[in-house]
């Protein structure tokens, strides 16, 4: 099927995505095809899953579940680790399928499927470690004389709900921790990429993932709502909107979350950054990917005495960039993910100058294609500072002081990730401890994540942290054995005066 998939993608033909549901590819449902958002054609086609093959899903991840729990550590992390090999093999091949369903620049897409693969090659390290503990019972008097070891066990069957801004290195990491965890994984593609999230799946079935493992569904909402609101789903792992993971959880019910939902990413400029640095810095991670990223470089901070000279920094590297075809691997920034997308950065720019702010560059489109769009001054109430635009506009704002900056990045109902431009290390520490966000990236934009390393939010942005390791924490239960009346601690409540000792 892989081979099938990239070939397909390869030679500019429609690629056929089927489902894969109880070990096969194929489905019966109604066919959907999704449009390219530059190119303007149909360029994949996938089957919709229809109810009874959702239920059939579920039945057969639920019967699936021991079998791939029974899998040692070892041999998942094996197959993992050839999974994180076939991906850098298949590079090219999977950044153009993403070029071809997303817009996404193929530099964007290399980027995305390197990460794939150190994602992969991390989760078969986590795998290698899952373990337990020999709990210290016998500190505490009624504990002596016994003996409590845990492990972690795998939950069961996972539901891995991707978007469609990363869905290859998102699907990375849901899917290679679950499995890494020992779960079973039922995957519900977005529409926007049925080909990119096939290939990726297939390069696992590939590198030896057992059928079991995992499924791949397609289809909107509503099968995404039965899959959540199904008894046989243990822990389910959203990424997306804020609303959507808001009916995510609502239709969950009792079941373990992971949320990693949308921000409004906030980058502060000191007035003693170095301001070429940072210009250049937020025009690159401001339009990669034409924006489409909940970390993406959105409201901009900048101290009032270096607020022009900024502004003359940041504009000089936006224009630098290069607009267009995807295909090209020159190009910087391609289109977003469909018209309505891009019309929104156009619209929300205009309201923005509409009410006093400066539109410097951009407030265009051609077709699903923004151009890089910034907005100087906006309001505090202007949409372009308020919401989370997800698109290729940067709003540029002036401050005076630094806790008054602090309290304005807060204001957003989001919190996901912030970046600092000081050499104040007190400034730091400050802004680490005050800002209402996951991360913060000192030195550098809003825009930068190691797959690694902890990533999540707090308030709107969600919860839970979607790395491998804080993933398998989720993916997991912790199970308990208590040994009474056998002690690894001893169980003697003084010393034996006659041992001499």
């Amino acid at each position: 099927m892989l081979d099938s998939l990239l070939k397909a993608g390869a030679d500019a033909t429609v690629v056929e995505a089927p489902p894969y549901i109880a070990g096969q590819w194929g489905g019966d449902g109604p066919a959907a095809t999704r449009t390219g958002p530059y190119l303007r054609r149909v360029v994949s086609r996938t089957t919709l899953a229809t109810g009874e093959e959702v239920s059939r899903a579920l039945v057969y991840a639920r019967s699936s579940a021991r079998a791939v729990a029974r899998l040692a550590p070892a041999v998942r992390a094996d197959i993992l680790d050839r999974a994180s090999r076939a991906a850098s093999a298949h590079r090219e091949e999977l950044a153009r399928l993403l070029a071809l369903e997303l817009g996404k620049p193929v530099k964007d897409g290399r980027g995305e499927i390197d990460r794939v693969a150190d994602t992969f090659a991390v989760c078969a390290a986590e795998a290698r470690h899952i373990g337990g503990e020999n709990l210290p019972v016998a500190g505490w008097a009624r504990g002596i004389g016994n003996t409590a070891l845990t492990y972690r066990a795998p939950a069961g069957v996972a539901l891995a709900i991707t978007p469609f801004n990363a869905p290859a290195n998102l699907l990375a990491h849901k899917l290679g921790a679950s499995f890494a965890a020992g779960n079973t994984t039922l995957v519900k593609a977005p529409p926007q990429a049925p080909a990119a999230t096939a290939a990726i799946v297939a390069l696992l079935l590939e590198s030896g993932l057992p059928p079991q493992a995992v499924q791949l569904l397609h289809g909107g909402g509503e099968i995404g709502a039965l899959l959540c609101a199904a008894d046989e789903v243990a822990v389910i792992s959203f990424t997306g909107s804020a609303e959507t993971g808001r009916a995510v959880a609502r239709a969950a019910g009792a079941k373990r979350l992971v949320l990693e939902l949308g921000g409004n990413a906030a980058t502060i400029v000191c007035e003693d950054a170095d301001i070429a640095q940072a210009a250049k810095e937020c025009a690159r991670t401001g339009y990669s990917n034409s924006g489409q990223s909940c970390i993406s470089v959105q409201r901009v901070y900048v101290h009032r005495s270096r607020y022009d000279a900024f502004l003359d920094a940041f504009t000089t590297a936006v224009d630098t960039l290069k607009v267009g075809d995807p295909l090209d691997p020159a190009t910087d920034v391609g289109s977003m993910v469909d018209d309505d997308a891009a019309e929104r950065v156009v619209s929300w720019s205009a309201e923005a100058a509409a009410s006093g702010a400066r539109v410097l560059r951009g407030g265009t489109r051609n077709g699903a294609t923004a151009a890089p769009t910034i907005v100087a001054g906006p309001s505090e109430s202007a949409s372009v500072v308020v919401h989370e635009v997800f698109g290729a506009l940067v709003a540029v704002l002036p401050y005076d002081d630094f806790d008054a900056v602090i309290d304005a990045c807060n204001a957003s109902r989001y919190g996901l990730q912030a970046g600092l431009f000081t050499h104040d290390m007190g400034r730091i520490i400050t802004a680490w401890r005050e800002l209402q966000t996951g991360a913060l990236i000192a030195g550098g934009s809003s825009n930068y994540r190691l797959d690694h390393v902890p990533f999540g939010g707090v308030k709107d942005s969600g919860f839970g942290r979607e790395t491998p390791r804080s993933m398998i924490d989720d993916y997991t239960v912790v199970k308990t054995l208590m040994l009474r009346g056998l002690s690894v601690w001893g169980d003697a409540s003084t010393v034996d005066e006659g041992t001499g000792a």
